[in-house]
């Protein structure tokens, strides 16, 4: 794993950001890059042995995502729900750095509103 790239603050924003949409459901919340991932929150009631990198390496798939959708007549790509069967992932990318989250079952309008903030909070990282 590489130093810290977020500042403190900064990965403070992201954990509430997603709390204030989710609230208690969020089980976790991961920042990564194309060679960098970091656990930014996990839940007390869950083990901390889950494989954080694994899941960033597929999630890290997305940044391909960003182009081959370009030219799409569905609109641009904006995130990605994938469904388990104790929980939802939702990851959001710009550029290259992304966020997923883990997160007991939620309405879909929750889900959009979720990846909305989050694109946002991305999106001020980058400028």
């Amino acid at each position: 794993m590489s130093p810290d790239l977020l500042s403190d603050a900064t990965e403070t924003e992201l954990v509430r950001t997603t709390r204030t949409v989710v609230g208690d459901g969020v089980r976790s919340v991961t920042y990564f890059t194309p060679d960098y991932v970091e656990q930014l929150y996990l839940r007390d009631d869950l083990e901390p042995d889950a494989d954080v990198a694994g899941f960033a390496d597929t999630e890290r798939l997305g940044f391909r995502s960003q182009t081959d959708y370009d030219d799409s007549e569905l609109g641009e790509y904006t995130f990605t729900i994938r469904v388990f069967d104790h929980g939802y992932l939702t990851r959001v990318i710009h550029d290259d750095h992304g966020v997923f989250v883990t997160t007991d079952p939620l309405t879909r309008d929750h889900f959009e509103e979720l990846a909305a903030a989050l694109h946002e909070e991305l999106r001020a990282l980058a400028d």
